[in-house]
């Protein structure tokens, strides 16, 4: 035998057996007639053949560095695959309703803040003949007399009080 068997050459080249196997399939290794590998002509092949990404790295020092330093490529296609990944996550995200436009969700705050001031606004109006109506009901329990409280008057009562949204929470009215 003039070569290295398969598993010989896989120990060599730091790779698996099954990897040699397919390698010897497609071409890309250099056999002696006797079928045993040629691994000074296979090494050179293998290199021309196979894409850098899809090759294993030995753990040793030099493994990155020194002539035909492909370093910055896989440092590069490693952050596209990982931008890409994120991308993926993010439409995947949205397509759950996990994610929310800015735009829309400050719209939405924004119109409930509204909403929410117009309440507290229009709170005298709609309040003032209630507590009108409940102040002069307890007045004539109280001394069978009975007062006539005017609905205008509380409503300016209530629009005047210094900190009405306290008065208006301690009154319990909303």
């Amino acid at each position: 035998m003039q070569g290295m068997t398969e598993q010989d050459y896989a120990t060599h080249a730091g790779i698996s057996r099954g990897a040699i196997q397919k390698a010897k399939r497609t071409g890309r290794l250099t056999l002696f007639a006797d079928g045993s590998i040629d691994a000074a002509a296979s090494d050179a092949r293998r290199a021309e053949t196979t894409d850098p990404d899809q090759q294993r790295r030995s753990v040793s020092d030099n493994a990155l560095s020194g002539p035909g330093e492909s370093s910055s490529y896989l440092k590069a296609r490693t952050a596209l695959t990982v931008y890409q990944a994120q991308e993926r996550q993010i439409a995947i995200r949205k397509k759950k309703g996990a994610l929310v436009d800015p735009a829309r969700a400050e719209a939405l705050v924004f119109r409930l803040a509204r909403q929410e001031r117009d309440a507290w606004v229009t709170w005298p109006a709609r309040v003032a003949a209630l507590i009108a109506a409940q102040v002069s009901a307890e007045c004539e329990s109280a001394s069978r007399a009975s007062p006539a409280i005017e609905t205008a008057i509380m409503q300016t009562v209530l629009e005047a009080v210094p900190n009405a949204t306290a008065a208006r929470a301690s009154c319990g009215f909303q």
